[in-house]
């Protein structure tokens, strides 16, 4: 475990230094709900403030209930990651790059919801007028790193 976590927390707090960084740049340079295109008609830089979950799942709820349910879940969901990470044998690489991947997003959000009560996303990718969800750099590791779980777990040869 030890030497794992010369990997594992760097990583992690890479995410989450990356994942803050650039919020506080976007929440810098650009106005609630501004536009930037980066690549046009495929990504544009959108300042968006996300008070629920994924797609905005409970935004409409109040807000101490909304914050205390999501930092609940999250703390829930960073110990079962770091019960997982403790549980893992040597020589795990993409389940410990996952799982740190998964920690530092979590983390991430986190720190926003406790500082802002909601979320900061900024990527917008779209075609045409099909839009994803804006979304942000934890959100991003999150995905990859489930993804991570789930071809692991998919094509694990043992």
């Amino acid at each position: 475990m030890r030497s794992q976590l010369k990997f594992f927390l760097p990583l992690a707090a890479g995410v989450l230094v990356l994942d803050q960084v650039s919020k506080a740049v976007v929440s810098a340079t650009l106005k609630m709900y501004e536009i930037r295109p980066v690549i046009q008609g495929f990504f544009n830089l959108t300042r968006v403030h996300n008070t629920g979950a994924v797609f905005g799942l409970l935004a409409g709820q109040a807000s101490a209930l909304r914050t205390g349910f999501f930092l609940a879940v999250s703390l829930v969901a960073m110990g079962v990651v770091l019960w997982m990470l403790y549980r893992l044998p040597p020589g795990q690489k993409v389940e410990l790059v996952a799982l740190s991947l998964i920690l530092g997003g979590a983390l991430g959000n986190v720190f926003d919801r406790v500082r802002l009560g909601e979320v900061v996303d900024f990527i917008d990718v779209y075609y045409r007028s099909y839009h994803w969800p804006a979304f942000n750099v934890a959100d991003s590791a999150i995905s990859i790193g489930v993804i991570l779980l789930l071809y692991r777990l998919v094509f694990a040869k043992e």
